[in-house]
């Protein structure tokens, strides 16, 4: 993925659009050093193909359980 400064994106916008259009490129847009955005091909997915893949793989019944041990794991900061 291209770093692209924010200044430069804004000036070549229509290029980058183009190669990502075209090209199918990434790009992470930078202000001031920061990532503060991603231009990317939107997915050519469709709903159809998810339910499809769904259909063919069973359901894991461990599933719950692994992401009921995965909460007790997590901290939550009382920000407040």
């Amino acid at each position: 993925m291209t770093d692209v400064t924010a200044t430069d994106a804004a000036r070549n916008f229509a290029d980058l659009l183009d190669a990502i259009e075209h090209r199918g490129e990434h790009f992470t847009i930078v202000r001031r050093g920061k990532a503060i955005a991603h231009l990317e091909p939107m997915s050519r997915g469709r709903g159809v193909d998810v339910k499809a893949l769904l259909r063919r793989h069973h359901p894991d019944s461990g599933w719950v359980e692994d992401l009921n041990e995965v909460r007790d794991l997590v901290q939550i900061d009382d920000r407040a």
